[in-house]
């Protein structure tokens, strides 16, 4: 999964359109989106399928304020405190959480994408694997 934007829209219509449509022109496909709204402002918290610098490109172009974070996909138990556990021990860890959203359920699990600030360190305390290190070649 790419980079998590979070991003501050002024809450009148067509503002999300206008961001869908200016990520569309740089060839940025939307996978995911929540939107809310509080007051005079709208959060649109989206992922992408790539193009992280084009994302921050058109959200920096438009003026539009945002929080970009890398994301971390894990299982936990679906349950009402689980999440609150997890991000406990995150937190513990120096480790800020700048959104997250359920990708499924299914079972008494729940798939969640958390957008950290250090996904190193977020990997290591969830238990998950490091990420493959880029620079090494892949063997085939």
């Amino acid at each position: 999964m790419s980079q998590q934007f979070v991003v501050q829209l002024p809450n009148r219509p067509g503002e999300l359109a206008h961001l869908a449509k200016a990520l569309c022109a740089r060839g940025v496909n939307i996978i995911q989106v929540n939107q809310t709204t509080v007051g005079n402002l709208t959060s649109a918290e989206i992922y992408t399928d790539c193009c992280d610098e084009d994302t921050t490109d058109v959200l920096k172009g438009m003026g539009f304020p945002f929080v970009a974070g890398t994301s971390v996909v894990v299982q936990i138990e679906d349950t009402p405190c689980a999440l609150g556990e997890v991000s406990d021990r995150l937190s513990h860890a120096g480790i800020n959480i700048k959104g997250c959203c359920v990708l499924a359920r299914a079972d008494g699990r729940a798939t969640w994408a958390l957008s950290v600030d250090k996904e190193d360190k977020a990997r290591t305390i969830l238990g998950l694997p490091p990420l493959p290190d880029e620079a090494e070649p892949v063997e085939g």
